[in-house]
């Protein structure tokens, strides 16, 4: 693998969990209440789905959406 691949290949995967970031930081702050009325409140376990919420933003954007209809 050559340098630049290896670098366009870091810069998309920093891009990747930067999106991810910015949309769990949302979700948990604006739309898990909305989503899940059972975790109103609840606000201990909120920063262990930030993980999960990094990883898997695309899904978490596109049921955010889904269910906002």
């Amino acid at each position: 693998m050559s340098r630049l691949t290896a670098e366009l290949l870091l810069a998309a995967a920093g891009a990747y969990g930067a999106c991810g970031l910015a949309v769990g930081l949302l979700f948990l702050l604006r739309g898990l209440d909305r989503v899940d009325p059972a975790a109103r409140g609840a606000h201990a376990f909120r920063p262990l789905l930030l993980p999960g919420l990094l990883l898997l933003w695309p899904l978490v954007l596109w049921r955010w959406r889904v269910l906002a209809r």
